[in-house]
């Protein structure tokens, strides 16, 4: 579903991204794992096409997402770190521009926006402009809003930011459930029991590089303190 080939970005003399190489089947949730500045941010704005790649490429389900952005677009949603949201529209209208930049029919959109907005607790802030909302709420709406159109990718950076331990179980039961139906899910993340928790997969990187990648199963059957023994070999 998702494949980087040797993907690499430099900034000037300074190399964020370097050499990148992996793969993310259908159904693996994929947790990308590093401390501050290690290049996470960096990989996912090149796999949602907000920074061009200085070598390399990232495939979309078979597509170059560089060379067919849109097309490679229509598989994926993208969650970032601090999300952009417009305060003067209702939530309800919040998900109906995004179901038409997807192309949702009517039916389409519906069903989506009823089943997301169940999920993640929204339905009685639907008719609510944004700049009322919480922070976590603001968290639940982009996180219904990505899944709205069953994309085949879901690529997200630190989903817990602002979530009550409620919205956080919403969110690890959704991601699921998305990755049994077949979907890949990329994600980032400094928590490592929300990767212990969720992922199928987790690959390490530091200083740009790819240091580890591997079935969770490989480092933690029993618990997060495994992971977090690794992690910490292979950053410090």
């Amino acid at each position: 579903m998702l494949e980087l080939v040797s993907l690499t970005k430099k900034f000037g003399s300074f190399t964020a991204v370097d050499n990148l190489s992996l793969n993310v089947d259908a159904g693996t949730i994929f947790g990308f794992l590093g401390p501050n500045g290690a290049g996470k941010t960096t990989t996912i704005k090149m796999i949602a096409t907000l920074l061009k790649p200085t070598s390399g490429s990232v495939r979309i389900d078979g597509v170059d997402a560089h060379v067919s952005p849109e097309e490679a677009k229509r598989y994926l949603s993208y969650v970032p770190d601090q999300p952009f949201l417009y305060e003067k529209l209702s939530g309800k209208e919040f998900l109906l521009f995004v179901a038409n930049v997807y192309r949702l029919s009517v039916e389409e959109t519906k069903k989506g926006i009823g089943e997301c907005s169940a999920d993640f607790e929204l339905t009685p802030w639907l008719d609510k402009r944004i700049e009322d909302y919480s922070q976590g709420m603001r968290q639940r709406l982009i996180l219904a809003a990505a899944m709205m159109h069953s994309p085949r990718l879901v690529v997200i950076d630190e989903p817990m930011v602002g979530l009550d331990p409620k919205g956080a179980e919403t969110f690890k039961t959704r991601i699921r459930t998305a990755a049994r139906n077949g979907t890949a899910v990329f994600l980032t993340t400094h928590q490592l029991s929300l990767a212990w928790e969720v992922c199928t997969r987790v690959g390490i990187i530091r200083s740009g590089k790819l240091v580890y990648d591997g079935a969770m199963s490989e480092i933690s059957a029993d618990g997060v303190g495994e992971l977090e023994k690794k992690y910490l070999e292979l950053t410090s």
